[in-house]
């Protein structure tokens, strides 16, 4: 009898071990890769979490089984989880409670803070308008020596890691640290030798960036610029009026190949050729390298350049305003040759 009783309570302990067994430590892993992501917004029920995380697992059932019992449907995190093939429900639930795994966000070239917002929002879980209206923030911007203008030279364009749930302000802020890393002692020192602020190179370099995308040359053109800035001459620069244009119009995905001696007329605070200096602020988002060719810009006599058309991607540069207009004729009969006009 006590033999019977004894295999008995050892078969229910087996069948309750084999139970705890298969809902929490099982293979409930259903893709091929080594591993996988899900993510889980704040306001994600555990039912929103079944329907994202179904196609991943072979049996919902047990997995919230396990979630009941591991007290996770009632401590649901938002964030980017990694999934490991041939985890258990203990693991994944484990992973989704402890293990938010940032991610590498990237932007570079974009021509507006909204773009920016755009481009960062496809990243991460914050949608466009709630970045823009951080990186927009009036008391932020007034408390860093920024404007609505200029805000876009906060932004380094960079790779960077992120929570993936990371909130608008938090990014800002991480931004905003970022940019005082980056311009350290020594690029502000050269930024004071040239006689230009941390801003106003940005905005130099926006229009170094957009006049060429030959690293080598960008020093040079850079030189030309600052050297019309010591002789209080305008800027005349085609990116600015082409800027203007789209600004103007409200229209930044026109394509404009060809400046036209019209548009120089048009009235804008970025159009170089109206006003004297710089626009009030970047007409594009500089890369490193566009800032850097500002800071280290090539001495030179230069005060004019133009496209070369038989020297893709350079120009031909020109002391005199003589020379320049002989430059300035090859160019625009390449440009008539093309039928380029506009």
């Amino acid at each position: 009898m006590k033999k019977a009783i004894l295999i008995s309570v050892t078969a229910v302990f087996m069948i309750l071990l084999f139970s705890y067994y298969n809902i929490m430590h099982r293979d409930n892993t259903n893709f091929d890769e080594d591993s996988t992501f899900i993510y889980i917004n704040s306001s994600d029920s555990i039912v929103d979490i079944l329907d994202t995380i179904n196609k991943k697992i072979k049996s919902p059932k047990t997995f919230l089984r396990a979630a009941n019992r591991m007290d996770y449907t009632k401590n649901i995190k938002s964030g980017r989880f990694k999934l490991n093939k041939g985890a258990g429900n203990k693991e994944i639930i484990n992973s989704l409670k402890f293990n938010n795994i940032p991610l590498t966000v990237t932007f570079n070239n974009q021509e507006r803070i909204q773009d920016l917002a755009g481009r960062v929002s496809r990243q991460i879980l914050a949608d466009s308008i709630s970045l823009l209206n951080a990186f927009l923030e009036k008391s932020f911007l007034e408390d860093n020596g920024f404007d609505d203008l200029n805000s876009i030279s906060m932004y380094i364009p960079n790779s960077y890691e992120f929570f993936w749930n990371v909130e608008p302000n938090k990014f800002r802020e991480r931004m905003l640290e970022e940019y005082n890393n980056f311009w350290n002692e020594k690029r502000i020192k050269q930024a004071e030798s040239i006689g230009l602020s941390k801003k106003e190179i940005t905005t130099l370099a926006s229009i170094v960036q957009k006049e060429s995308v030959k690293l080598d040359e960008r020093p040079i053109i850079a030189g030309v610029y600052l050297n019309r800035l010591k002789k209080r001459m305008r800027l005349q620069a085609d990116p600015t009026v082409i800027y203007s244009i789209k600004s103007y119009y409200n229209n930044f995905d026109t394509i404009i190949r060809r400046v036209l001696y019209r548009d120089l007329k048009l009235k804008s605070p970025y159009n170089t050729y109206k006003i004297k200096g710089l626009p009030p602020g970047p007409i594009s988002m500089p890369d490193i390298s566009s800032i850097d060719a500002v800071l280290d810009s090539r001495s030179h006599d230069y005060i004019f350049f133009v496209a070369d058309p038989y020297n893709p991607g350079y120009h031909l540069f020109a002391s005199t305003l003589r020379q320049h207009n002989k430059n300035k004729r090859v160019y625009t009969r390449w440009l008539n040759s093309k039928k380029i006009y506009r």
